[in-house]
């Protein structure tokens, strides 16, 4: 019996000896502060001064190798506010000149662009960019429908120039040390994961959270990051059966996602812009399961319990608001000459919206961005 068992963990560490989603060198054990500077100073734009971009600026500012270089926004009045509170050196905005996204991709000095606009304008914005020469961190989702993500892969490419889907989860201490659990076979052969993401968020029409235009909805908005969660532990699914409850606008107010995998393993995803919830996710194996602290996109600890052992509680120190670690990884990948990041590659991000535009179809969810084809890459 003994032997059985040393053989079937042996089986699972075989199993899972590399990590489905690599992580990147700056969680790695023994790396330094991810401020730590990496290698030549990188000038960052940020275009857009919402909630997201204040946070994210706060972090690229914590790098010594970032100088924060411009700033636009539609408003003088923001751009200008934003760009004294942070500290940029130069401010865009709408006027007779054009778009102030457009006269900051035209600014020599600014070497990398941060996109913090509404999930509907990501394409023409991110694509403006790359035609300027500029590196590229676009917010998720990438865009709207997998058609605009794959123009922007094929034209980063064509132009070589970086481009990545900040999905910051993906680059946390915490979720890499969920990847090495499970590929350390403590938990032996992965069988489900139930991950939830929700908030009550009041109906506004005019809020980019349920404007339709905008790309409104729980499925754009949260559901990337239970599908992390989903997609480190089993990778992406064999079969997706959807359901979910729109509004009076078309927007999904929330969703819950089946994926079914060959091994037979399944995942319970659940977003939700109607309530609130644990926010969590448990990964469970055949021979124990763990647990993240909430919110699932952001941990700072984990429970784990090996099946028939003693639960721990596992805790993560963390670099100002969690976005550092992302931001390095795209300051080195610029550093290092490379034009996507391994641990959030482009094949992914076209993955996972041929996934959503799957989903939306079965919900009946559209936007005005399905309805134009983009421009072919040249």
């Amino acid at each position: 019996m003994m032997e059985a068992g040393v053989q079937e963990k042996a089986k699972s560490t075989t199993m899972y000896a590399q990590t489905r989603i690599p992580t990147p060198p700056c969680v790695l054990p023994g790396a330094p502060s991810p401020v730590q500077a990496t290698g030549r100073t990188l000038r960052w734009g940020v275009v857009a001064t919402g909630g997201i971009a204040g946070r994210v600026t706060e972090d690229i500012a914590r790098l010594e190798d970032a100088v924060l270089q411009a700033v636009s926004s539609r408003s003088r009045a923001n751009a200008e506010e934003f760009a004294e509170r942070f500290g940029f050196a130069r401010a865009y905005y709408d006027g007779p000149e054009g778009k102030g996204y457009s006269r900051l991709f035209e600014d020599p000095d600014v070497d990398v662009v941060y996109i913090a606009a509404p999930h509907g304008q990501h394409y023409e914005i991110a694509r403006e960019a790359i035609e300027a020469g500029k590196h590229v961190l676009c917010e998720k989702s990438l865009t709207i429908n997998a058609r605009e993500a794959e123009d922007l892969v094929a034209l980063a490419e064509a132009r070589q120039v970086f481009l990545m889907e900040a999905v910051w989860t993906r680059f946390l201490p915490c979720i890499n040390r969920i990847w090495e659990i499970i590929a350390s076979g403590e938990l032996g052969e992965i069988r489900w994961v139930q991950a939830d993401l929700g908030f009550p968020a009041p109906y506004d029409p005019a809020s980019r959270l349920w404007n339709p235009a905008a790309g409104g909805g729980a499925l754009l908005d949260l559901t990337v990051y239970p599908l992390t969660l989903a997609v480190g532990a089993l990778g992406f699914p064999d079969e997706v059966a959807a359901v979910g409850v729109l509004n009076q606008d078309g927007v999904d107010v929330q969703n819950a996602l089946t994926f079914k995998y060959a091994s037979g393993a399944i995942a319970q995803l659940m977003s939700s812009l109607a309530a609130s919830g644990p926010r969590t996710a448990t990964i469970s194996g055949s021979a124990g399961w763990l647990r993240t602290g909430a919110p699932l996109h952001n941990p700072v600890e984990l429970t784990v319990a090996p099946h028939g052992g003693s639960e721990r509680v596992e805790r993560f120190p963390q670099v100002g608001n969690g976005y550092t670690y992302e931001v390095r990884e795209v300051t080195r990948c610029v550093q290092d000459g490379l034009l996507e990041s391994p641990t959030m590659p482009w094949s992914e991000s076209v993955r996972t919206l041929q996934l959503f535009d799957a989903v939306r179809a079965d919900l009946g969810v559209r936007y005005p961005n399905d309805e134009s084809m983009p421009a072919r890459s040249a």
